[in-house]
């Protein structure tokens, strides 16, 4: 092919040198804010002035795995089982690898974009638009050949959108630690919940059992003559309404595993429910307790916002950075030839370089209007992590004064029990000896079994409270994070 067949256009060596000092010297600069973490609150404690929580201690972090301050083996067993199964889990480790790879692709923006192309075209040139007469026959054209460009990124728009992702990133590892918190702590509670509900069945069980003894008691004395019909029917009164608080109890018993079972990624008749029982859970004295400074270090939704106000503060530079030119640089080198042998001749390569410099003339206001969307779209990120840091301590400050309540409620369902046991014992003694009739007997009994499952009931509330308290206070680090590819 003739050298008149192909052009060269490439820029004069000073103004390729001119355009690129121009270049690096803005090369570094990016518009919009520099993000700054917001500082943490200054409080010294949780509480209001003149509230106590019973036993507020710092003692620092809490551990990662942080189910095992409850020394239970089993509970342990099943969070280790939910955490390898549980499909909320997964879902966020997906979403963390999707947010890593959009990263990826944007930083890909950074570095000059390389392109191939290859073509075949059937021609004929209009020799009446150049004022010539005649016509050329109908030819073949072939082309191939690479083409680059690169993006100067003069006001550090490309550089934006990377901080922005990197931020979406962390916003969606910190996501993940909220996951893990979620799930273990969903864990923890449905053990406990099992745990609660076999002893209230167990005692619900056992009263049955003194309401058969007391039926069997005021038939016997009726039949000396010391009791009526009617002791006997309210005896079996008595009985019959302790029946219906079996069923329901039963039920939550058979929801609380099943809901244990969906938690650890299996069907309810997969997997095979362990017995939990309270006792099985040891609870530190007193709970670890961090410093309120550093709250907003450790708790995943508050990082997440955290990161959610950085990304939106990028936005913002992305945003702006639309409103100024860009300057680009292209290159391409080309081969083309009539015949598809002939396109490795030297003769048959064309190569063009220039630099192309645009910006928005008129927009109809568009550009501004995006820049203004980015920066109220970062106040409503300001304040929705102000709205996280104020509800995370709120819900910290409860459970600490719940755990101080949950103490003393403890405490005193016990004495309750103490006192209606002996109650009832001395009642039933008196029964025997004719000098109370059966309805105080039964009043006795109702009074030691609402005893009996008020301390139940405190004391799976005090363990669930704590529990809630070490998720509050962040549930320490997530080590299934770190462990996710990419």
């Amino acid at each position: 092919m003739k050298e008149s067949l192909m052009s060269r256009s490439l820029l004069p060596p000073v103004s390729t040198t001119a355009v690129l000092v121009l270049a690096s010297g803005l090369v570094a600069c990016s518009v919009g804010p520099d993000f700054t973490p917001p500082a943490a609150p200054k409080a010294e404690s949780y509480l209001a002035p003149g509230e106590t929580s019973g036993k507020e201690t710092v003692q620092g972090r809490i551990v990662g795995d942080w189910w095992r301050l409850f020394h239970a083996s089993q509970l342990n067993r099943v969070v280790t089982r939910a955490l390898a199964g549980s499909p909320s889990l997964e879902n966020a480790r997906a979403r963390l690898a999707q947010a890593q790879d959009q990263l990826q692709a944007v930083d890909g923006r950074l570095y000059p974009q390389a392109t191939g192309s290859a073509g075949a075209q059937r021609e004929r040139i209009n020799m009446a638009a150049y004022g010539l007469s005649g016509s050329t026959p109908v030819f073949n054209l072939y082309s191939l050949g690479p083409a680059v460009s690169y993006d100067f990124d003069l006001f550090g728009g490309n550089r934006r959108l990377v901080e922005q992702g990197a931020a979406q990133v962390a916003a969606a590892g910190y996501q993940l630690d909220g996951a893990y918190l979620v799930l273990t702590g969903a864990v923890v509670e449905q053990a406990l919940t099992i745990a609660s509900l076999r002893a209230q069945i167990q005692a619900v069980e056992a009263i049955l059992d003194d309401d058969e003894k007391n039926l069997s008691l005021v038939r016997t004395a009726r039949s000396l003559g010391s009791a009526t019909d009617v002791d006997v029917l309210h005896t079996q009164s008595q009985l019959a309404s302790d029946k219906t608080l079996l069923p329901p109890l039963e039920q939550r018993l058979a929801e609380a595993r099943h809901a244990l079972a969906g938690l650890v990624g299996d069907l309810p008749a997969d997997f095979q429910v362990p017995d939990f029982d309270l006792s099985m859970f040891t609870l530190p004295e007193p709970v670890p307790v961090s410093l309120p400074s550093e709250l907003v270090h450790q708790r995943p939704d508050i990082l997440a916002a955290e990161a959610d106000l950085h990304a939106a503060s990028a936005a913002i530079g992305v945003a702006e950075a639309r409103q100024y030119p860009s300057l680009t640089l292209t290159a391409d080198l080309t081969q083309a030839a009539f015949f598809p042998g002939k396109l490795w001749n030297v003769a048959a390569s064309t190569a063009s370089a220039g630099f192309g410099l645009s910006g928005s003339l008129f927009d109809g206001g568009t550009l501004s209007a995006e820049r203004k969307a980015a920066e109220d779209a970062y106040r409503a990120s300001q304040a929705n992590y102000r709205q996280v840091v104020i509800e995370s301590f709120t819900q910290t400050a409860d459970l600490l004064q719940a755990l101080g309540h949950d103490r003393e409620e403890l405490a005193a369902q016990e004495a309750a029990l103490a006192i209606a046991e002996k109650s009832l014992e001395l009642t039933r003694i008196s029964y025997s000896a004719g000098n109370v009739g059966v309805l105080q007997v039964l009043d006795a009994e109702r009074q030691s079994e609402e005893a009996r499952l008020g301390r139940i009931k405190a004391q799976a509330r005090r363990q669930e409270d704590a529990a809630r308290l070490m998720l509050a206070m962040g549930g320490g680090w997530n080590p299934v994070r770190d462990k996710t590819p990419g």
